[in-house]
């Protein structure tokens, strides 16, 4: 890390000069430490005001965009929960993965619900911006494929992704206890799994909301439930890419934006071209093929999916062989021809 710059008066200065507000500055008097405590007040209650601000949207879905139905068909809560398993296990696994000290609960619970809450700023972004993004991008409606890729492309995947990154960079990354650059890839993990498990409750809730009868509702929900199991993993590796550059840039802050940046930049790239080809995969495999679109659907996640899994094990691989050689590097060694008797 580069070091501090600093004014040239602080530069040339012996150490015995006091050079408080002339080239220094530390908390000395009252109005400093008023100063001092406005300032971090302030940006605890930005905090808290963005918090409360998800909040209130979620309770504004509960009440009136469909997610109630989660308390009064209980059906509904089991079949979301369920849908959200494939996306749990793989970012267990991620956080098996880490080989540095070991999460706390309260950070991977709070991360995760910090994905949940902010699920609702995506949604009403979304929704506001699809019709000028569509409009503009398909040249006037002639192109309507182009409008649909601008969405996804310039809306859907950066606010998505930029939301689930919030979740993390809000809370678990302030911590002490977020101490290695892996430790990105795991709460961005865990952001993505609360995105993806709320996301899965509004789909199933918004797609059975008109059917009457329980055992319809079972076989319509489960259909459902079932797509955003394949769907829900795809919100962890993509948050788990951003996180990773996110653990990156707080142990390099010289180019924490750049590195930030690039992180968003890949994982909203992945998340856009998941939405962007998924429908064409499973048009094609049915159309040409005679392929069950299902199937096609499955197909094409297996293959999508599997390809950016495997660049992110492969990336969290690379950390685990790099902190196991630094380990070894860290143990004392022995003099050539001297017993080491503590071994």
């Amino acid at each position: 890390m580069a070091e501090r710059q600093r004014d040239p008066v602080e530069r040339n200065s012996d150490r015995s000069a006091d050079l408080y507000e002339i080239a220094d500055w530390e908390v000395r008097s009252v109005f400093d430490r008023v100063v001092y405590f406005l300032y971090y007040a302030g940006q605890w209650a930005l905090r808290g005001l963005v918090i409360l601000l998800a909040v209130a949207i979620l309770a504004v879905q509960i009440a009136f965009g469909g997610l109630g139905a989660l308390g009064a068909q209980p059906l509904f809560g089991v079949l979301a929960a369920m849908s959200a398993i494939p996306a749990l296990v793989l970012a267990g696994y991620i956080y098996y993965a880490d080989v540095t000290t070991q999460e706390p609960l309260t950070l991977l619970v709070g991360t995760f619900m910090l994905g949940v809450l902010f699920a609702g700023f995506a949604a009403i972004l979304n929704t506001v911006l699809r019709g000028p993004v569509q409009t503009i991008g398909s040249v006037g409606g002639l192109l309507p494929f182009l409008g649909q890729l601008a969405f996804f492309f310039i809306i859907v995947g950066p606010v998505e992704e930029s939301v689930k990154l919030l979740a993390v960079r809000l809370y678990a990354f302030r911590d002490d206890r977020f101490d290695a650059v892996i430790d990105g890839a795991v709460y961005g993990a865990m952001a993505g799994l609360g995105f993806a498990t709320i996301e899965n409750a509004l789909y199933i809730v918004q797609n059975t909301e008109m059917v009457t009868g329980t055992f319809q509702a079972i076989n319509e929900g489960s259909g459902i439930a079932a797509v955003r199991a394949l769907a829900g993993p795809g919100h962890v590796i993509y948050s788990a890419f951003a996180g990773y550059y996110l653990g990156l840039a707080k142990f390099n802050p010289d180019n924490a934006g750049p590195i930030v940046l690039k992180g968003l930049l890949i994982a909203a790239v992945i998340h856009a071209g998941y939405n962007s080809l998924s429908g064409i995969a499973i048009g094609v495999l049915s159309a040409v093929y005679g392929v069950n679109q299902f199937v096609a659907f499955i197909a094409f996640v297996v293959v999508y999916d599997g390809i950016f899994i495997l660049l992110l094990l492969r990336k969290v691989d690379a950390y685990r062989q790099a902190y196991k050689q630094a380990q070894r590097s860290d143990e004392p060694q022995s003099e050539p021809g001297v017993p080491d008797f503590e071994s």
